[in-house]
Order: structure tokens, then C-alpha cells, then sequence
């Protein structure tokens, strides 16, 4: 977004500023709240997931578990919203509890709740990279919205301990993210890996960002997953890729618990596809990868929760959460029936407000859709609340 000179008349930029507020209201029939400052679906969010601690719970789990996913995502949501108490609130949580209070020493561990004695803590200390990739980008990001040197330090040697720990170097692929430093290869020449795990334009900001070329090998990388996984068009959760008898080949993961299906991981595919800028260079490539799934919504009217990513086949409809998951991708595809069709379905049939995950991938989606955030081709977020609109 372009700003009005600064030696232009006081009327000059009152019209100017009206002009972009009214550009952003016409790109799209929800964006009548573009400059409002309000994010109500956040505040329902709040209430109905995030205790006075600081700390996201899933409700719906036995354990009423926390996850540092979770916790990432909803930094970033805190960010887009200009929530910088629920912010901290939430930063503190994850320190004090998942990084043993020390992020500068340890990744955040990826499950918390309650254990099988009953007490609370920890169930799982392995990170997990997604999660640790939303933190280390949100807390640059919110360090440069807000000036805050300490979230930039933390981004900063979080990258760092990413880099160290939760990659590898794979036989032609090259260097690889890991989902988590430990527990990921099955065998000596296979590895298993989740597409969902590498959002393009997070890594994207971490290369536009730093000089360290590796940053870069990523994301070669993580486009080559995210394209070669889906073999007929369809992201799986998780992939094996296989580097026995001199091969290279991504093979669904049948003894997971997925069953080589794609379905709650792999929706984020999508998601994370569709909010691509236009000026990133992978763009175009891993839409036309993803687009038998456009087709198959198009022609369905719903996306599946699960899909065999061989066949096409699946079990049934998915949740109104995943219609708003897949909107962006949609749009960005050029299934304009089809993203017309998803609204419609939000809106017959209303996404719950106690369902934890739904709630999640429609923070991101809306709020993307609604242009209360955009990222732009160095993965940086455009933030409506920095824009003109909201002064």
C-alpha cells in the first residue's frame, strides 16, 4: 500500500486516504469492517479459549491439552487484532510452561495438559517446527509492529535453534524441516515429513530477513514436499520420503494414524497456499499442484475431511471450519463458484464457537478474506491496524 506524499495538501490526503479505505471495502463483500478496529471473532475466540493466564485450551480433548501450535497461532491472531496485554499474556504462558521459562534456551514443548496422574504439565516435551516457525515469525513481526527489541532477540535465537534442531539434510532434497528434532525417521534412509508444517511465506520472511543462505534451501525444499506429496492433487498429513536404492520418493504414510489419508494437517496446505502473495515466486506452481482439490470442491460443493490421496475417494463432508480454510486457496485459484458456494455453506451452517480447530483455521481464512492481514512477497503481514484506513 502506497502513502500519500508528504508535502501534499491536508485535502490531497483525506482523499487519497478515502480513496484506499473505499478500495479495500469494494476488493470484497466482507470487507465492509476493513477499518474498523474491532475483531469480534477474535474476542469470542478469547473467551471461549484462552484463560486469564495466558494459556489456549482445547476443550474438546480429554486432557484439556495446550499446544505450542496453539499458542503460536494465537500470538499471530493477538497480533493482527493490535492485542498486545493478550499478547504478552500469552508469550509468558508458553515460556513459563512449555520453554521451562526460558525461551532463549529450549524450543517450547508441543503438549501440555493433564497427565495420567492426574497432575498438570507437560505431556510431550518434543517441539514441533511448525509451531516454533508461527512463534519465531510472529514475535519478529510484532517486534517491528510494536518496536520491541526483546521479541526481535527471541525471534531471532528461536531461528537459530530451528535451524540447529529441527532440520536435515536429505538425499537430493537438500536441507529439509523436520516436524520436530527427534522421532522422524522411521529408517535410516527415510524420513517422515508434514506438508502443513511449511507455510512459504513464513520461511519466507526468515529468508528476506537474514542473510543466512539456508533459510533459502528450505524453502526449495518444502515447495518440493508440498508439490511431490500430493500426488494426485491431494495433500496428504503426513509423507515418507524415501531415499532407499538410490530413489527419491514421497510415499504416503500408511502405518500412521491417518493412513496415508489427508485431512486436520493437510486443510492447512490450502489455507497457507491460498494467503500467497502474487509476487512469490512458488506461487503458481503449488496452486496448479493443489488444483484437482479446487476441481473436486467445485464439483462436490463441500471440502472432505478425509481424502484418500491416491484415489480421490473420501468418507464424507468436512465441518464449515474447513469451508472457511479453504476460501483463500480458492479465490487465489480461480474457483470463483466454488468460494461463492463455501461462503454460503459458512452461512448456513455456522461454525461452531466451541470447536477449537474450526475456530482457529476461520481466524486465519476470514481474517485473511476480510483484509485485516495480507502478506506481501517477503512474507512480511500487512496489517490493517498499521494501514492508513486505521489512523
Amino acid at each position: 500500500m502506497t502513502y500519500p506524499n508528504k508535502t501534499a495538501s491536508l485535502s490531497t490526503k483525506i482523499v487519497t486516504v478515502s480513496m484506499l479505505c473505499l478500495g479495500l471495502f469494494m476488493s470484497d463483500v466482507r470487507a465492509a469492517t476493513t477499518c474498523d478496529k474491532n475483531w469480534p471473532e477474535w474476542d469470542v475466540f478469547k473467551k471461549n479459549f484462552i484463560n486469564e493466564g495466558g494459556r489456549v485450551i482445547d476443550a474438546s480433548t480429554p486432557r484439556l491439552q495446550s499446544t505450542s501450535e496453539g499458542q503460536a497461532y494465537a500470538l499471530f491472531f493477538a497480533l493482527v487484532a493490535n492485542d498486545r496485554k493478550n499478547f504478552n499474556l500469552l508469550l509468558s504462558w508458553t515460556e513459563a510452561n512449555l520453554a521451562e521459562g526460558d525461551l532463549t534456551a529450549r524450543l517450547p514443548a508441543w503438549l501440555w495438559g493433564k497427565k495420567d496422574d492426574g497432575s498438570w504439565g507437560v505431556i510431550d516435551k518434543n517441539p514441533a517446527s511448525d509451531a516454533d516457525l508461527w512463534l519465531a515469525y510472529t514475535l519478529g513481526e510484532a517486534a517491528h509492529a510494536w518496536n520491541d527489541k526483546r521479541y526481535a532477540a527471541l525471534s531471532t535465537l528461536i531461528a537459530k535453534r530451528i535451524l540447529r534442531e529441527e532440520t536435515a539434510t536429505l538425499p537430493k532434497l537438500g536441507l529439509t524441516l523436520l516436524p520436530a528434532p527427534s522421532g522422524f525417521t522411521p529408517s535410516t534412509t527415510s524420513w517422515k515429513l508434514n506438508p502443513s508444517y511449511m507455510p512459504i511465506q513464513v520461511l519466507r520472511w526468515f529468508a528476506s530477513h537474514s542473510d543466512d543462505d539456508r533459510w533459502d534451501k528450505l524453502i526449495s525444499s518444502s515447495v518440493s514436499v508440498i508439490t511431490h506429496s500430493a500426488i494426485k492433487g491431494y495433500s496428504p498429513d503426513w509423507t515418507i520420503f524415501d531415499a532407499s536404492n538410490g530413489r527419491q520418493t514421497f510415499i504416503p504414510d500408511l502405518q500412521g494414524a491417518e493412513k496415508g489419508n489427508g485431512g486436520y494437517n493437510a486443510i492447512r496446505v490450502y489455507l497457507w497456499a491460498g494467503m500467497l502473495s502474487e509476487q512469490e515466486r512458488y506461487r503458481k506452481d503449488i496452486l496448479a499442484a493443489l488444483k484437482p482439490m479446487a476441481a473436486l470442491i467445485e464439483s462436490k460443493g463441500y471440502p472432505p475431511e478425509l481424502i484418500n490421496i491416491n484415489t480421490g475417494e473420501f468418507n464424507k463432508s468436512a465441518s464449515s471450519g474447513f469451508s472457511a480454510a479453504v476460501l483463500p486457496f480458492l479465490k487465489s485459484s480461480g474457483a470463483h463458484k466454488a468460494y461463492e458456494e463455501q461462503n454460503l455453506r459458512i452461512q448456513a451452517q455456522t461454525i461452531k464457537t466451541d470447536a477449537y480447530y474450526d475456530q482457529v483455521l476461520a481466524l486465519y481464512a476470514q481474517g485473511w478474506q476480510e483484509q485485516r492481514y495480507q502478506f506481501n512477497g517477503k512474507g512480511d503481514v500487512l496489517l490493517k491496524w498499521k494501514s492508513a484506513c486505521s489512523k
